[in-house]
């Protein structure tokens, strides 16, 4: 139950002051793992511009992360930060 709390109340000041965008990329990451910017707008039907933003939000937040896709090198996979 303390573990719950402390990761709730460390989620929710992390979360506070993002936009709903960025909420929503952060959930969808939450539930999914790892995703491309392209799987993220497919997921939660955002324009591709308002994803981006998004996620350079949750980046500057450490909130995510992002590494190189080894099955394409062009491509960022995001997910959540450990």
């Amino acid at each position: 139950m303390i573990a719950y709390l402390v990761t709730h109340t460390t989620e929710k000041t992390a979360l506070g002051e993002l936009p709903p965008s960025a909420k929503l990329v952060y959930r969808v990451l939450k539930y999914e793992d790892e995703l491309t910017q392209k799987q993220l707008v497919e997921e939660t039907l955002l324009a591709a511009r308002t994803v981006r933003y998004a996620i350079a939000r949750l980046e500057e937040e450490g909130v995510i992360v992002q590494r190189m896709s080894f099955q394409d090198a062009r491509q960022k996979l995001y997910s959540l930060s450990e």
